[in-house]
């Protein structure tokens, strides 16, 4: 996920079936290509200066939302250029088989308090 595109990738279950495609990162356009997959359906992505966002707005559409740790996740050792269309692929299988390590997505509380430090900081010219 980036601020100007988002590669999505998902894995049907039952059959196996890959849909993989680009979008743009506007909350309503992530949520209506994910409202097109068959349920039940799991959103994986990784943390990273688009924040936390899109899980609070699949979290209130009741979409299960896991933010990944980049630094925590296994890359395939033959896989040495990075492309979105491959990391989406790798994330969605991760996802499928449960091996990753998931961020705590902050309560709007705690984002609010990040927030205060960081403008002091500035100000303070910390």
């Amino acid at each position: 996920m980036h601020a100007r595109s988002v590669v999505a990738c998902a894995i049907d279950t039952v059959t196996g079936e890959l849909i993989c495609c680009r979008l743009t990162p506007q909350h309503v356009d992530v949520l209506g290509w994910i409202s097109c997959l068959p349920s039940p359906v799991a959103v994986a992505y990784e943390a990273g200066p688009t924040r936390f966002g899109l899980a609070v707005a699949l979290s209130v559409a009741g979409i299960h939302c896991e933010v990944l740790a980049p630094s925590r996740l296994q890359r395939p050792a033959d896989e040495r250029v990075k492309t979105d269309a491959r990391d989406a692929l790798h994330l969605a299988k991760l996802l499928r088989l449960g091996e990753f390590t998931a961020v705590q997505v902050p309560s709007a509380a705690e984002e609010a308090t990040r927030d205060l430090v960081r403008r002091a900081r500035m100000c303070a010219g910390i």
